[in-house]
C-alpha cells in the first residue's frame, strides 16, 4: 500500500459532500484525491465492499493522553513512549488529525510549565514518527500570568495550532472544600493540602490581571492566525466578550442560551462525543449533546478523554433518530475541519488529502475502523481490512 502511487476505492457506501453514494469511485495519487467518478480506470483497487467509506475524523479537543503520560497519579512515562502509543489509539479509532489538549496552568506537575514544555519538544520531535497528523491545541489556563510571554512567543513562532482560554480557578477556589475534588488536585499536583490551598490563593489574588492578559493573548492569536476557544463558557455575555475579541469556537457551554448565542454569532459550538456515546454527561447539571444536536446547537463534537468515542457517536446519533449519518459525520469531520481552518481536509473530494476511513458495521457490535488512510498511506488495517490493507 505504500508503494500505491495512485489507486481507487471502489465498491463502499461514500460519504461525499453530497450525501452518500453507492457507486462512487475515489481515485487517490501521492496523498491527493485526484477523481471522484464511476469508474476506477487503470488504477489498481482497493475493494471496500461491504464497509462505509468516509472522511477521516478530526479531534479537536483530546486529552486522553495524559493518562498514557501519567497512568496512575505521581507514575510518569516517556513522553516518546506515551504518543507512540496514543498514536496507535488515535488512527485505530479512525481520527487521522488529532489536536492534543495540553493544558498550560499554574499548577506543578501535569499541567505545569515543565510539562508543557518538554511536550512541544517532544511533539516536534516525534511528528515524522507519528501516523496521525498530530497538532498542539494550547489549553491556557487564564490564571497563569507567569506564562503569558511564553504563550505569546510560541502564538508568534507557529507552534501552536489551536488556542484555548481555559478559566478553572473560579471553579477550584469553590471546590476546594470537597474532599473527592480536593484530591484530584493534590493528586495532580502532588502537592500537600496545605500547600496546593496557599498556592490557589496566591494566584486567585491575580484575577484583576486577567482580562488583559487575555486580550494581548486573543490578539496575538488573531495576528498568528490561529483560531480561538473559550472553554465551558458559563453564560451569554461572556460568549459576546470572547466574540468582541474574535475567539469564534465556544467550548463546551454551559447552558443552552449560551449555545445559542454562540450559534447566533455563527460560532462553532463543541461537545464531548463521550457524552453523546454515554447517553450524556459526566459533568452534573451539564448539557446533554445529542440534544444540542437536534436543537442545531452543537456543531462539532470531539473525543475530550476518551478516543474511541467518536467514531460509535455518529452512529449512535443516526440510530436514535436525532440525525442521519451524513449529518453526524460532518461534526466529527467537515466541521471540526473548517472550525480550525484546515480547507484540505474533512471531506472525499478532488484535491482534498486522502485521510480516508474504511468502517466495519457488524450486528450487535460497535462500529469499527477497518483501516485508517492518512494522506494516501495505511496508518492502520485492522481484521476485516480489505486487500492490500490487510
Amino acid at each position: 500500500m505504500h508503494g500505491m502511487a495512485r489507486y481507487a476505492v471502489v465498491g463502499g457506501k461514500v460519504l461525499l459532500p453530497q450525501g452518500f453514494e453507492t457507486d462512487a469511485v475515489v481515485v487517490v495519487e501521492d496523498g491527493i484525491i485526484v477523481d471522484v467518478t464511476s469508474e476506477a480506470g487503470a488504477a489498481r483497487t482497493i475493494d471496500a465492499r461491504g464497509l462505509h467509506v468516509m472522511p477521516g475524523i478530526i479531534d479537536l479537543h483530546g486529552d486522553a493522553f495524559e493518562r498514557q503520560i501519567m497512568p496512575r497519579p505521581g507514575v510518569h512515562f516517556d513522553l516518546q513512549l506515551a504518543l507512540a502509543d496514543t498514536d496507535r489509539q488515535l488512527v485505530a479509532n479512525g481520527i487521522t488529525t488529532a489536536f492534543h489538549g495540553v493544558t498550560y496552568s499554574w499548577e506543578p506537575g501535569l499541567r505545569s510549565r515543565d510539562t508543557i514544555l518538554r511536550m512541544i519538544a517532544a511533539l516536534d520531535e516525534a511528528r515524522p514518527h507519528l501516523a496521525c497528523d498530530t497538532k498542539l491545541h494550547l489549553r491556557q489556563e487564564t490564571y497563569n500570568i507567569d506564562g503569558e510571554a511564553e504563550a505569546l512567543a510560541w502564538l508568534a513562532e507557529g507552534k501552536i495550532d489551536l488556542l484555548a482560554f481555559n478559566d478553572h480557578t473560579p471553579d477550584m477556589l469553590k471546590k476546594q472544600s470537597d474532599p473527592q475534588e480536593l484530591m484530584t488536585y493534590l493528586q495532580r499536583t502532588r502537592l500537600s493540602t496545605e500547600d496546593f490551598r496557599a498556592l490557589l490563593a496566591e494566584v486567585a489574588a491575580r484575577k484583576d490581571d486577567v482580562e488583559a492578559s487575555i486580550r494581548r493573548l486573543a490578539a496575538a492569536a488573531v495576528a498568528a492566525g490561529v483560531p480561538q476557544c473559550s472553554h465551558d463558557d458559563p453564560a451569554p455575555e461572556t460568549r459576546r466578550w470572547y466574540q468582541d475579541l474574535r475567539c469564534e469556537i465556544s467550548e463546551f457551554p454551559k447552558t443552552r442560551e449560551t449555545a445559542a448565542l454562540a450559534r447566533a454569532f455563527g460560532n462553532h459550538v463543541v461537545f464531548g462525543a463521550p457524552n453523546v456515546v454515554r447517553g450524556g454527561s459526566h459533568q452534573k447539571n451539564s448539557v446533554a449533546a445529542a440534544d444540542m444536536i437536534a436543537s442545531g446547537l452543537c456543531t462539532v463534537l470531539t473525543s475530550d478523554y476518551y478516543y474511541p468515542s467518536m467514531l460509535p457517536a455518529a452512529f449512535r446519533l443516526e440510530r436514535d433518530g436525532v440525525c442521519d449519518l451524513a449529518a453526524a459525520w460532518a461534526l466529527i469531520s467537515s466541521n471540526p475541519a473548517d472550525a480550525a481552518g484546515l480547507t484540505d481536509r474533512g471531506r472525499l473530494a478532488v484535491d482534498q488529502r486522502a485521510d480516508i476511513l474504511l468502517v466495519e458495521t457488524l450486528t450487535n457490535r460497535p462500529p469499527r475502523a477497518a483501516a485508517s488512510l492518512v494522506a494516501g498511506k495505511t496508518a492502520y488495517a485492522g481484521k476485516g481490512a480489505p486487500a492490500p490493507l490487510g
